[in-house]
């Protein structure tokens, strides 16, 4: 699908990746279906920008008639591949894509391309930050991908001196054929086995963002965590590593030593920052720092210009975001953790009492290992939402008989946030890590941590 023009496409799902593969497509002669399973009331406001395009839209279901004259089909990132129209449309050979391939197919600049299981948005942004400081005049840098702004948007304003720092997730590498020259992988631990039904099949996706590379591309991976350095083997082009200790048997990276982060080219450590000056909390930002600066190395920007870019990055929302201080209690919104893991890395990076709010919907992941570290460190836990109470089973089952710590279970985030006003203490941090994603209750991740900070400021 690198030639739309006068072609009948069908884009399926009408999030925002849906939205951007619409209008590029429709903008460049393309005559563009849009569906979504959801109800055409939910899309008003959004179906308005394609007044004067050549789009029709099918919302409410997923007809089989849709895939009558359609030369391609365009699949937002949410929309499973195992839904009846799209296995239809497989046994009928109809070419399929994302708004990731078709602007991977035409970008001219040089592409940063990022995926993990967790670290994504955050080592995306250090990195974007890194080439903003690094650029020369003439140059810029394009972040975003499944950060939040897809890129297909501004693929047309981009020349080849430029740098595109791309956040990738695995339903968007899932279809894609295509790698990036510079490929991350941060991690990969259990998360989104709802969709991917089993590890196989989402390591499989996730290797897709080295598969297509060439013998001078590089990949950049986590020696220290296995699902990453399982990748090792798969490599086609170049490698270079990132993780706290120095890299052996010939790898080169980046590392920890004597509180500074360092790169080691096989020959010569060099030096690149303390470690204090990364204003991120966690050992986890620790190591997406790390992730970064072998980026950075290999992009060839300055250690200047890597000092300048990480030290810039004081805060993302959503994660581990300090959003309020009142009568000596500390809240965070941490709604991006979605999944048990991340939880664990958030209660590693708060020190001090702690009153954790987990809940929202599951994504088949297991929680035992959160249920050891809740154990260990005894927190006031709240439960709530859609997977609440087998959260609190899950927790409960491991404390067998003479729970360490309390468990209070409620009904919404609303109620949450109410429970905690009433039982945190002074110096308590409140913490929404909730381990579970937000669509029992909110269209993202993003809506639920915006409602968690109103819900915050209300308390008097």
């Amino acid at each position: 699908m690198t030639n739309w023009q006068g072609k009948t496409i069908l884009v399926i799902g009408a999030a925002r990746q849906g939205m951007a593969a619409t209008r590029f497509l429709a903008s460049h002669g393309s005559e563009v279906i849009l569906t979504d399973i959801r109800p055409e009331q939910n899309f008003i406001e959004q179906t308005r920008q394609f007044k004067a395009l050549p789009v029709r839209f099918v919302f409410g279901s997923h007809p089989s008639k849709l895939l009558e004259k359609v030369d391609g089909i365009c699949i937002s990132g949410g929309v499973p591949l195992d839904i009846p129209l799209i296995t239809r449309a497989r046994k009928m050979n109809i070419p399929l894509t994302n708004d990731t391939q078709l602007f991977l197919d035409l970008a001219q600049a040089k592409v940063i391309g990022i995926t993990g299981s967790a670290g994504k948005t955050t080592t995306t942004t250090l990195i974007g930050e890194i080439a903003k400081s690094g650029i020369f005049p003439g140059q810029r840098v394009w972040v975003g991908g499944n950060i939040g702004n897809p890129l297909i948007d501004q693929v047309e304003n981009m020349c080849s001196e430029d740098w595109v720092v791309m956040e990738l997730s695995s339903f968007q590498l899932e279809l894609m054929q295509t790698s990036p020259s510079i490929a991350v992988v941060l991690n990969i631990t259990p998360n989104h086995l709802d969709r991917h039904k089993n590890m196989r099949a989402y390591t499989t996706a996730k290797a897709n963002i080295l598969r297509y590379q060439n013998s001078t591309n590089w990949a950049i991976i986590n020696r220290e965590e296995q699902g990453s350095f399982n990748l090792k083997s798969s490599v086609i082009g170049k490698i270079s590593t990132f993780g706290f200790k120095k890299p052996k048997g010939g790898l080169i990276g980046t590392f920890i030593e004597e509180n500074t982060l360092k790169y080691f080219d096989g020959e010569t450590t060099i030096p690149l920052m303390t470690t204090d000056s990364i204003q991120l909390l966690g050992q986890h930002n620790l190591m997406n720092a790390l992730a970064a600066c072998a980026v950075g190395i290999i992009a060839g920007f300055t250690v200047s210009a890597m000092q300048e870019g990480i030290h810039s990055v004081k805060g993302i929302p959503h994660r581990l975001e300090l959003i309020r201080k009142f009568n000596g209690i500390r809240w965070y919104n941490d709604s991006i953790a979605t999944a048990p893991e991340r939880v664990i890395a958030a209660l590693r990076a708060i020190s001090g009492p702690l009153v954790l709010l987990l809940g929202g919907r599951d994504k088949d992941l297991p929680w035992t290992d959160l249920a050891a570290v809740l154990h260990e460190q005894a927190p006031k836990v709240i439960v709530f939402g859609e997977a609440g109470t087998m959260i609190k089973n899950v927790l409960l089952e491991f404390e067998g008989d003479a729970p360490k710590y309390q468990i209070s279970q409620v009904n919404d985030l609303r109620d949450a946030v109410s429970e905690a006003s009433k039982i945190a203490e002074s110096d308590d941090s409140v913490l929404l890590s909730p381990g579970g994603t937000s669509y029992d209750a909110f269209l993202n991740f993003e809506e639920r941590g915006n409602s968690f900070k109103q819900l915050v400021e209300a308390i008097q």
